[in-house]
């Protein structure tokens, strides 16, 4: 039900984190991931990578060489599946946030998602298996969370952006979804974690503990399975229960 044996998709931001966490468990059952990142390779020397995962280098914002490498990918292999894991935030009040540094955040976490969407869209409506979207997005587009208004704003673009798309690619042999991941390690939720934060998040979260990256790949897995076929549009929140907390 899981296998993923001759399929063929690209994951951003793989260098690390979540990106990589998804990239590793999807090469293992079987498909061949082209693994988008600014340093083309793992930031941890010590990690071993699956050797379906083929680690590339690459900005996601340079539009131009996006779209010479998916069509480089499309035209080899073809793409099964997209995932957009890529993103940036800045940490400060929203009042002393710079014009160049709001729209850095989008540009990476949104408009940079957008147009890859759009890239590989002629070759996710040739595959065999259904092409799958599958965009990664926060907590954040559900709740608000000081010093990172940009980031919350952007994170809300990708859940408009995911039903948008689900709707006009439905009958384009392509189904898209995202994942709202809670707390996990990233390199991204240390620029932003305090003590003081991190007490807070704990106590509002009903498993009281920080979640684990392959969980999220376990989800992107069945989202991109045989038995998620009939699954577009939705927002899956990975995150302890922190969403379901009340008062």
């Amino acid at each position: 039900m899981f296998d993923l044996t001759g399929r063929y998709g690209i994951v951003t931001g793989t260098s690390s984190g979540i990106g990589l966490a998804i990239a590793s468990v999807l090469a293992e059952a079987g498909a061949v991931i082209y693994g988008i990142s600014r340093s083309g390779t793992v930031k941890d020397a010590s990690i071993s990578t699956h050797p379906n995962l083929q680690h590339i280098k690459g900005d996601v914002c340079d539009l131009v060489q996006m779209k010479a490498l998916i069509d480089k990918i499309g035209n080899d292999t073809g793409i099964d599946f997209l995932i957009n894991n890529a993103g940036i935030t800045v940490k400060r009040r929203a009042e002393e946030i710079t014009e160049d540094e709001f729209d850095k955040v989008m540009e990476v976490n949104v408009k940079s998602l957008f147009h890859l969407c759009c890239y590989c869209y002629p070759y996710l409506r040739k595959s065999s298996f259904t092409g799958r979207i599958i965009n990664i997005s926060s907590m954040a587009a559900h709740l608000g969370f000081s010093e990172v208004v940009p980031y919350c704003t952007s994170k809300a673009a990708v859940l408009g952006l995911t039903r948008g798309l689900s709707v006009e690619w439905a009958s384009n042999n392509i189904t898209v979804n995202s994942i709202a991941p809670g707390w996990f390690p990233s390199e991204m939720n240390k620029q932003v974690m305090t003590p003081e934060r991190k007490d807070k998040i704990l106590a509002r979260m009903p498993l009281h503990r920080f979640g684990e990256t392959k969980d999220i790949g376990a989800l992107a897995l069945y989202l991109l399975s045989d038995t998620a076929i009939y699954v577009t549009g939705q927002d899956f929140a990975i995150d302890g229960g922190a969403l379901s907390f009340g008062f």
